[in-house]
């Protein structure tokens, strides 16, 4: 215990750095005031209690006003302490937070930049995704304009065949016709017969008559002059034969067997025509034959696999409108279906001349398209045998005709394809690969698989003639416009090769 004259002031009296927190600045001007304060006035209370501690018994209320104000200036103290360590708490929350806000603001950029990526990725799949949407309306609408001609070619042959059933009918109408006009000249050479056998009988009697006038004459020795012609009698021997020939002639059976093999009902013409037998289509003067040795048609191209990446482009394009063509070439074909061999497309339209096949398609069947969407459906199941073949498909404008020879033979031929049409200049030409837009859009569905030579096209149709002696290898026609000679870039796994015949080649 102290005494009371001795106050004790180690309870308040405490180094000046003990109250000021450590992370506390000390260059505000309140805080200096305030820290000053605090280090004066214990000094100064502890001089005035030491001079007190000798006036004690002199000064004891004096004392006791120091104690109260002692106890005020501790709670002022603990009071002032409390709101500094307040101070030191913000300013260390502020801290924080400035460390967490830089954080979240390093978060927001990495954040940020995930979402440009993710949104440049988006963008690029949303791209990609258009351009298979407009190749599948694209298609889309190829497949409807198909549809549309395939409902166009039955109705029409719907037509066909109701029109046929109606000649038929007419021709049944005409047979029976004429089978009543056959039973009333049966009844007519009937009632002929029977005045042809009354004449007989009169003859018969006009000859017994004569015979009797003639023995008579002999035996009253009537002789004719050597040099007097003899009269024909009705018992001469030219009478005679007349008589035979008229009764042959003037047969029923053998007038209704020469009707009946010598003439048919009418026609819608009006014209009567042989009823002989029917004869088949007519033949080429040569039979249809293989390849051969064919030699010194060229490079061949080989295109290995159904790969959209295979194509051969040819340049340049056309340089005039055709309004009749030729397009001949050699082929072997390696897969099950008919890829495409020729490709024509301009900015209008990506399919103005196509002969094109695909895995979707009936095995053997191409598409001779020209200006989308009118095509015609060309049989070629003989080239599926995996063995070379000379193909020449013609074409004019004049009455659509068009025709389409497979070694030499006549295989398929027709009209109204495309009357009085014009195919344009300026397009892009491949082979191997279907256009979907001028120079691109290759399916590997529509991939040609194989190989092939010989390749030429004219701007006329060519003859018969000229196709038989092209697919022996005698001689090729002039004025080709094109030939694998103005092939000027190979893609993908397309082979060249330079072999002497055909027979060697792969």
């Amino acid at each position: 215990m102290r005494p009371l004259h001795e106050p004790d002031t180690t309870s308040y009296i405490r180094p000046a750095e003990t109250l000021v927190p450590c992370s506390l600045s000390m260059d505000h001007p309140g805080r200096r005031t305030l820290l000053f304060f605090l280090a004066f006035v214990p000094i100064y209370l502890h001089g005035a209690s030491s001079q007190e501690g000798k006036l004690v018994q002199q000064r004891k209320p004096f004392f006791e006003r120091l104690r109260r104000l002692e106890e005020q200036f501790q709670r002022f103290q603990e009071v002032t302490l409390t709101h500094l360590q307040g101070i030191a708490n913000n300013y260390n929350v502020s801290y924080n937070i400035d460390t967490q806000f830089q954080r979240l603001t390093e978060e927001s950029q990495a954040l940020v930049l995930t979402i440009n990526r993710s949104q440049a990725a988006v963008q690029e799949d949303l791209a990609h995704l258009k351009t298979w949407m407009k190749k599948t309306k694209r298609r889309g609408r190829k497949v409807d304009t198909r549809l549309q001609a395939l409902d166009l070619a039955l109705s029409e042959k719907s037509k066909h065949q109701a029109w046929e059933g109606k000649n038929q009918k007419a021709q049944q109408d005409a047979i029976s016709r004429l089978a009543l006009n056959v039973s009333t000249l049966q009844n007519t050479l009937a009632h002929l017969e029977h005045q042809v056998n009354r004449q007989s009988t009169r003859l018969a009697a006009l000859e017994g008559q004569l015979q009797m006038a003639n023995s008579d004459t002999a035996a009253q020795g009537l002789i004719l002059a050597p040099n007097q012609p003899m009269q024909p009698g009705l018992n001469s021997p030219k009478l005679y034969h007349e008589k035979q020939a008229l009764r042959h002639r003037n047969s029923p059976q053998d007038l209704t067997a020469t009707l009946q093999g010598t003439q048919k009902p009418p026609s819608s013409s009006n014209h009567w025509t042989s009823t002989a037998a029917p004869r088949g289509p007519p033949q080429l003067a040569w039979p249809p034959q293989g390849t051969g040795k064919i030699c010194n048609i060229g490079p061949v191209f080989v295109f290995p696999n159904a790969s959209a990446e295979n194509v051969v482009f040819l340049s340049p394009g056309f340089l005039k409108g055709l309004r009749a063509l030729s397009f001949c070439t050699w082929i072997r074909m390696t897969s099950g279906y008919l890829g495409t061999l020729f490709s024509y497309a301009t900015e209008d339209n990506d399919n103005k001349l196509v002969l094109h096949g695909r895995d979707s398609l009936v095995p053997g069947s191409m598409h001779f398209v020209i200006g989308d969407p009118a095509f015609r459906e060309l049989p070629l199941q003989l080239l599926l045998d995996s063995q070379w073949h000379h193909i020449c498909v013609s074409w004019t404008s004049t009455q659509g005709r068009y025709w389409l020879y497979v070694d030499r033979r006549l295989v398929a031929a027709g009209s109204h394809f495309r009357e009085d049409y014009e195919i344009p200049p300026g397009g892009s030409l491949v082979l191997g690969q279907d256009q979907d837009n001028v120079g691109g859009g290759f399916d590997s569905a529509e991939a040609f698989v194989g190989s092939m030579s010989g390749l030429a096209l004219w701007d006329r149709t060519l003859f018969p003639r000229e196709v038989a002696n092209l697919a022996i290898g005698k001689e090729i026609p002039t004025g080709a416009i094109l030939t694998l000679a103005n092939v000027t870039l190979v893609r993908g796994f397309v082979q060249r090769i330079n072999c002497p015949c055909l027979e060697h080649c792969p």
